[in-house]
C-alpha cells in the first residue's frame, strides 16, 4: 500500500501556491507509506538551460567541490540550489554532457535524481512531513507536480529505492501496486541499452515508458503498450514537461480517484487528499476507468 498524489495547474494565479498546495496533498496520504517520500516539481524555465537535481551522501563537501570544478575546471556559467542533500543545477543545454562527465568522474556519492528544462525531483526516507521540510517544498513554485509516499514490499528502503523515478528528460512515475514481470522486463530493458539502478518495479516501470519514448512512441501510445506488456496490478501518475497521465490495469483493485475544476485537475489515492484544495466543492469527482490512459497538458 503507497499514497500517490498529483495536482495540474489550470489557473496560473495558483502556480506560487503549488508547493504548499501538493505538500498538504501528501501530507494526508502519510499513513499509506511511512518509509520514504518523494516529490516532482515542474516548473516553467529558460528553454536554452537543462535542470540538474543531484543528491549526495557527503552533500556540504561535494557541493563546495562542485561549485569550485564548475568555475575554475570547466569555466562554465551555472546556477546552483542547495535544499538540503539535493542540489538543483542549471546549465546551458550545450554544456549539458560536459558537467554530466565531469560529475561522474569526480564525486562517488553523487546520484542523478532528475534532468530536464522543467523538472525537479526531492525525495528522502522518512515520512512526507519530515520531507517536505528538509527539501522546504512548501516555498516551491511550479505548473504541476506529483508525490509518493511509499510502503516498501519488494525492495529496500533507500533513498534510491523511493519514487518518483525519472528515467528520462523531463519525465518520472510514481507508481501504487505490485508488478509480477520486473525481474524479466529489467534484463530485457538492460539489454536494450537502459540503465536502471535499484530492485524497485516502479524503476523498471519508468525505464519501459522510457524505452517506448525513445523508440518514437508518444507517452498516450506507451502507456497503452504497458497494458500488454506489464503484468501486475497497478495505478501509475506518469509525469512530463507538460502535464501528467494517469493509467489503471484492467482490474484496478489499486485505489484512486479525480477531482477537475476550472483551476486544476487532482489525482490522489483517496478523496481525503482534495479536502484542503481550494474550491473543491466545485470539482467534478470521478474515479479513473481501468485500462483507460488520461492525460492533461499545458
Amino acid at each position: 500500500m503507497c499514497g500517490i498524489i498529483g495536482l495540474f495547474l489550470k489557473d496560473d494565479k495558483l502556480n506560487c501556491n503549488l508547493g504548499s498546495m501538493l505538500s498538504s496533498m501528501l501530507n494526508t496520504m502519510s499513513d499509506r507509506g511511512p518509509d520514504s517520500s518523494g516529490l516532482a516539481i515542474y516548473n516553467c524555465r529558460d528553454i536554452d538551460k537543462i535542470k540538474l537535481t543531484l543528491r549526495s551522501e557527503n552533500h556540504q563537501e561535494d557541493f563546495k567541490e562542485i561549485r569550485k570544478g564548475l568555475l575554475q575546471k570547466l569555466k562554465l556559467k551555472f546556477s546552483l540550489r542547495e535544499h538540503f542533500n539535493h542540489i538543483v543545477l542549471t546549465v546551458n543545454k550545450k554544456d549539458v554532457d560536459k558537467v554530466e562527465s565531469f560529475l561522474k568522474k569526480s564525486f562517488s556519492n553523487l546520484s542523478l535524481m532528475s534532468s530536464g528544462e522543467n523538472i525537479e525531483i526531492f525525495k528522502e526516507v522518512g515520512l512526507p512531513k519530515n520531507v517536505i521540510q528538509k527539501f522546504g517544498i512548501h516555498e516551491m513554485d511550479g505548473t504541476h507536480g506529483i508525490g509518493h509516499t511509499r510502503m516498501a514490499t519488494e525492495s529496500a528502503v533507500t533513498t534510491l529505492g523511493a519514487h518518483p523515478f525519472s528515467t528520462g528528460p523531463d519525465q518520472c512515475l510514481v507508481h501504487n501496486g505490485s508488478l509480477s514481470n520486473h525481474n524479466q522486463l529489467r534484463k530485457k530493458l538492460i539489454s536494450e541499452g537502459m540503465e536502471i539502478n535499484t530492485e524497485n518495479d516502479t524503476e523498471v516501470a519508468a525505464s519501459y515508458l522510457s524505452f517506448q519514448i525513445k523508440k518514437g512512441k508518444t507517452l498516450e501510445q506507451s502507456l497503452e503498450l504497458a497494458l500488454s506488456d506489464l503484468d501486475g496490478f497497478y495505478t501509475f501518475l506518469v509525469g512530463t514537461k507538460d502535464g501528467f497521465g494517469v493509467l489503471r490495469d484492467p482490474i484496478s483493485c489499486k485505489p484512486a480517484v479525480m477531482a477537475e475544476n476550472d483551476y486544476y485537475v487532482a489525482f490522489g489515492s483517496e478523496y481525503r487528499a482534495f479536502a484542503n484544495l481550494p474550491e473543491i466543492n466545485h470539482a467534478k469527482i470521478w474515479e479513473p476507468e481501468p485500462a483507460t490512459v488520461y492525460f492533461w497538458k499545458h
